[in-house]
């Protein structure tokens, strides 16, 4: 018996012309995810794309991010481990002349702080265990790597 299959739907709309080429077309273009009501406005990464929204490559890497940080709360949670900061500069790297192009690496530097008596060991343990946890990380090609750094506060 076949376990419980979890669905994502997202959809993407844009309207607008290409008749004048490449270099005259509007990038922007709104996503949503239903059932959740916010709106983004979405662009290209490349020069022809506004830096003022979103590119899809900033939402893989966002994804990865905020993936490993609900799986690390959650198993923090549980041991009973009183995380009070959690921050992840997150970055992705994409070479152009890696054919075919795609992130080839995404790296996660989160910064977390935890109140109380645990160790670092144990810490680091939780890390690497939402990161093996991680469906975002595991449904990528891409390789996703951890760097963590960790600070012990009121031991």
């Amino acid at each position: 018996m076949p376990g419980r299959v979890h669905r994502y739907e997202a959809r993407c709309e844009w309207s607008g012309s290409t008749a004048e080429g490449w270099e005259r077309y509007e990038r922007a273009h709104r996503a949503t995810a239903p059932p959740a009501e916010a709106e983004l406005t979405l662009t290209t990464g490349e020069e022809k794309g506004d830096p003022r929204h979103l590119n899809p490559e900033q939402l893989v890497v966002m994804a990865a991010s905020s993936c490993q940080l609900l799986w690390f709360l959650h198993l923090a949670s549980k041991a009973r481990l009183d995380v009070v900061e959690y921050r992840d500069e997150a970055s992705g790297e994409m070479p152009e002349d890696d054919e075919p192009v795609r992130l080839t690496r995404i790296t996660l530097r989160p910064r977390v702080a935890v109140a109380g008596g645990a160790s670092e060991e144990r810490v680091r343990h939780l890390l690497q265990r939402a990161h093996e946890l991680c469906y975002v990380a595991n449904s990528l090609s891409t390789e996703v790597v951890l760097e963590p750094e960790i600070e012990i506060r009121g031991a």
